[in-house]
């Protein structure tokens, strides 16, 4: 992946110094970089076909990069096959060439749900925390996002988003292969910055949220989602073990514990802006996501508790300022 259009945005918008320590930080990575699938994945991407989208969307349900007037259909089946091979597709949907990739979550449900209730992202550089394979980024680029910059530490993520942005290779969108425990300590210059399913995998919460507002400008957005517990009679629910088959879910508070979690952090202006159970419809098996989803989650004989007895997941949505 080029990443010189990133480091001369960072370095424009005052970011120097981050621009600089990323760059080695990237090139430690993939000189060291230690994935049994890499090199497939790698050789996969090098040999999908050379082709020139003739229509691009972002605002649709579906990202839109290509027709199937774009390619032959050998071609066509080609591309199909070597997607298949970066299975699962965990966020979407997405559609390369014709070719539609019907991911495990409707990722298109929650951006509807927040895209009318946060400020515009007209112009704005964003760093998306935890985002995935990139779906939301290509959202906030049909926003008007200037310059979106995703990291994500899974790296069949950042192989699957490689492939996209090998037809749009002057997008302004980036996914960096890093955890957040990468960003620097010194603060950054982001206009908003969205966490979304990551704070109920950290330890210390509050923490997460000091360093999310350390990479904002003043008065800088932050979008949060988090998974929270619909009850006043709860505060936080550690769970013994996994939640819903995860594991590493330290801690899901409620909307009241979630809220003092981000002033504790230093926000303010702090509204909730949805709440909303994850259904059968947003969240399930298909043909690019074969494994299990949320129907193997829950109780088979109780759709509201998770099959370890918890409450079923529900997620909540605030916007938060600097």
């Amino acid at each position: 992946m080029d990443y010189e259009s990133l480091f001369a945005m960072l370095s424009e918008h005052g970011m120097e110094s981050w621009s600089t320590l990323l760059k080695k930080q990237l090139d430690d990575y993939f000189i060291s970089i230690n994935h049994g699938d890499y090199p497939r994945w790698k050789e996969l991407i090098e040999t999908l076909p050379d082709l020139t989208p003739s229509k691009i969307d972002f605002n649709s349900a579906s990202i839109v990069i290509g027709t199937d007037n774009d390619c032959s259909t050998e071609q066509q089946a080609f591309i199909s096959q070597k997607l298949k091979s970066l299975m699962p597709w965990r966020k979407g949907p997405f559609n390369l060439f014709g070719i539609n990739i019907d991911a495990e979550w409707q990722s298109n449900l929650k951006w509807d749900r927040l895209k009318d209730q946060i400020e515009p992202l007209n112009d704005k550089l964003i760093l998306d925390i935890g985002c995935g394979n990139g779906y939301y980024g290509w959202r906030m680029l049909g926003q008007g996002a200037g310059y979106v910059v995703g990291f994500d530490p899974t790296l069949l993520f950042y192989m699957q988003f490689s492939a996209f942005k090998k037809y749009l290779p002057d997008a302004a969108i980036d996914i960096v292969p890093l955890g957040i425990q990468s960003l620097p300590r010194y603060p950054l210059c982001f206009d908003t910055v969205f966490s979304m399913g990551v704070i109920y995998h950290r330890r210390d919460p509050v923490e997460h949220l000091q360093q999310l507002i350390n990479c904002l400008n003043p008065d800088g957005q932050l979008v949060l989602e988090s998974l929270i517990i619909d009850s006043n009679d709860t505060d936080v629910l550690e769970p013994d073990g996994r939640y819903a088959k995860m594991n590493n879910v330290w801690a899901i508070p409620n909307v009241n514990t979630l809220t003092s979690w981000v002033k504790d952090a230093g926000f303010q202006d702090i509204r909730i802006i949805d709440v909303t159970k994850t259904g059968p419809d947003e969240q399930r098996v298909t043909e690019w996501m074969q494994f299990e989803s949320l129907a193997d989650y829950l109780d088979g004989k109780d759709e509201n508790k998770t099959i370890e007895g918890y409450p079923a997941p529900v997620r909540a949505i605030l916007v938060a300022y600097k």
